[in-house]
């Protein structure tokens, strides 16, 4: 593959709003877990909620489109200078040469729950909910190219919680074919009582932090997030961090547990690995899927123990942000992204009795070296499975 700039970036998450917070909660090993407080009756859980969203207002143009999860969306496109970068890429290639692509597993549901909720006396929607396109699964894609004002391709990608990776791969096809110029990548989910009592249902919620490749960890903490990226062909910024490669896989192994011998994650890592021309002992960093279920972490830590030398670094950072559904793969990735750009290897938060199947691979605590490749994992409900490498500018597989 052809490398891929990123020439922005942006995350939004319980760490804080914006890359300057993200980084800051990295470095002191600062969780944004805290005992959940959202939903019609909270479950008895820890989540990632990030701080003002209730206070966000949409401009008077977007309006239509106010919801928590639209207003997420909305926080998160003003941080970091990523709507001035859009903009000019908009003027630089024209808004119909400029693609839009997010992943979302629920989308804006928690506004249809409200509305359920509240159903009048002849069993409709109230009048202040009455808007149709807020209640359809691509409202957040058309919220965001309303937003942006760009005119190109528009897709939604809901493929759980590999979505936000996945668009990745959508967006280089998209400008290896010559469809568009640029693509703003990313993704947004946001709590409601659809995703906790869910997940709940599976027993898969934990009743405390979450602890990643903890021996005694039990279960997941559910957290929400907004990130975006901005794609262009590398030779428009040559000091750019890259996507060198991205790989895909469906195993269709179960609805919601992961291939017991990770067939479908690591068909997806070696057609990241191939397609950026790598070999596993040249990756520094990983930042594995790592969800805290007893079934992922074990599939997982397997699977990297088998593929990668001692040499390589990998930790789960869901116990800064909570398991963000569709939004993991884009805010993992901008994680990825700063630990090239910053030297730091985020250690494994929560993981203080290291489960025996994790390798030597694994950075329990918090290191600093230099990072020229960092892949990021987003293994998926229903084995959709994704692999994402990055890697600085200049670098040579």
């Amino acid at each position: 593959m052809t490398p891929l700039a990123v020439t922005a970036y942006t995350a939004t998450s319980a760490m804080g709003s914006g890359l300057a917070a993200q980084l800051d909660a990295l470095e002191h090993a600062r969780s944004g877990l805290r005992p959940n407080d959202i939903g019609s009756a909270p479950l008895t859980c820890w989540i990632g909620r990030v701080e003002g969203v209730e206070d966000t207002v949409l401009p008077a143009a977007l309006a239509a489109w106010d919801c928590r999860n639209n207003r997420l969306a909305w926080l998160g496109l003003n941080q970091d200078g990523f709507l001035e970068r859009v903009r000019a890429a908009r003027a630089r290639y024209g808004a119909d040469r400029v693609a839009l692509l997010l992943g979302t597993s629920t989308a804006s549901i928690g506004a249809t729950e409200e509305a359920y909720r509240r159903l009048d006396a002849d069993g409709g929607f109230a009048d202040d909910l009455l808007r149709p396109a807020i209640h359809a699964p691509h409202s957040l894609a058309a919220f965001v190219a309303a937003a942006l004002a760009l005119e190109g391709p528009c897709l939604t990608v809901s493929t759980a919680c590999s979505s936000s990776a996945k668009v990745f791969a959508s967006a280089e096809r998209m400008l290896r074919l010559g469809l568009v110029d640029a693509a703003v990548v990313g993704g947004v989910d946001t709590l409601c009582d659809s995703v906790l009592f869910g997940f709940n249902a599976l027993e898969l919620v934990s009743p405390e932090p979450c602890r990643p490749f903890d021996a005694t960890r039990s279960g997941i903490s559910i957290g929400e997030a907004a990130g975006f990226a901005l794609l262009e062909r590398a030779e428009v910024a040559p000091a750019a961090l890259r996507l060198l490669g991205y790989g895909e896989a469906s195993d269709a192994h179960h609805m919601s547990t992961p291939h017991p011998q990770g067939l479908g994650a690591e068909l997806a890592l070696h057609d990241a690995l191939a397609r950026s021309g790598l070999d596993a002992a040249r990756v520094d960093y990983i930042n594995l899927h790592g969800t805290a279920s007893l079934k992922n972490d074990k599939v997982e830590a397997a699977l990297v123990a088998r593929v990668f030398p001692a040499s390589t670094r990998a930790s789960s950072t869901k116990g800064y942000t909570g398991h963000t559904l569709g939004a993991a793969g884009i805010v993992e990735a901008t994680v990825a992204l700063q630990a090239i750009a910053h030297g730091l290897i985020p250690g494994n938060l929560g993981g203080n009795t290291p489960d025996p199947i994790c390798g030597a691979q694994f950075a329990w605590r918090n290191e600093r070296r230099r990072v020229d490749v960092a892949l990021s994992n987003s293994f998926g409900f229903g084995g959709n499975n994704a692999c994402l490498a990055f890697a600085r500018a200049g670098f040579a597989a």
